[in-house]
């Protein structure tokens, strides 16, 4: 096996949509199936998505005195059911236990390792960043709902700029300096401050777009956006 394993951000978005999407797992699997057929170990890190934010809503609805702590709770623990779901999907091939430490990094045996959120101000991204710098990464790869980066929501400006190659200095530019539970940007700011700073390049990649993401494992062109230190 490879010495580096390549560090995967699998959003909430894809896992649970709305409804739980199996036939994009069972796809996701199989790829990485094929992947460690080669040699290749994967940390897959889980996001929460919808589940998570529902839950965070809720909370801040039934309860006006919730703390950013209480509210990030709920989200990480939204981020544990998905990743628990990942580890049963995988079986035999994810190490025993969920990662939640990332100082307690062991593949032992197994070539796959399934993680999800830590504690209060570590999103996911920032998860995955410190795994990376911990195991010497240099792949790692963001899929979510993102196509790739732009420097504005195209949702909202028809005009917005997309880009295929960034800086971290560039992309940080583009989004608040600020984390809290529940924002939605393709990068958080405290994981995209973190990167810069190890040096880490990351792939922003739509997870739908699985060709895109097995290109990128197999060191070709990619469809996404691709930002370095």
């Amino acid at each position: 096996m490879s010495s580096t394993p390549y560090i995967v951000s699998l959003g909430g978005s894809l896992i649970v949509p709305d409804q739980i999407d199996v036939v994009f797992l069972q796809k996701f699997k199989s790829l990485i199936e094929r992947h460690v057929a080669k040699g290749k170990r994967f940390i897959i890190i889980t996001g929460g998505g919808k589940v998570c934010r529902r839950y965070q809503s809720a909370l801040t609805d039934l309860r006006e005195d919730a703390t950013i702590d209480d509210v990030d709770w709920v989200g990480i623990y939204a981020t544990h059911m998905n990743g628990q779901l990942m580890r049963s999907v995988f079986k035999d091939l994810v190490h025993a236990e969920l990662l939640t430490d990332p100082s307690q990094i062991d593949f032992k045996d197994a070539p796959v390792v399934i993680g999800a959120g830590w504690k209060p101000g570590w999103s996911t991204d920032y998860v995955m960043i410190d795994v990376a710098h911990r195991t010497d990464s240099t792949h790692v790869i963001n899929l979510s709902n993102v196509e790739y980066v732009y420097d504005s929501d195209p949702r909202e400006n028809p005009n917005a700029q997309k880009y295929e190659d960034l800086t971290w200095q560039q992309y940080r530019g583009f989004i608040p300096e600020e984390w809290s539970p529940g924002l939605s940007t393709p990068f958080d700011p405290i994981a995209s401050a973190k990167a810069q700073e190890y040096g880490i390049e990351v792939a922003i990649i739509k997870g739908q777009n699985l060709e895109s993401f097995e290109n990128y494992l197999n060191g070709k062109p990619f469809e996404g956006t691709r930002i370095t230190p």
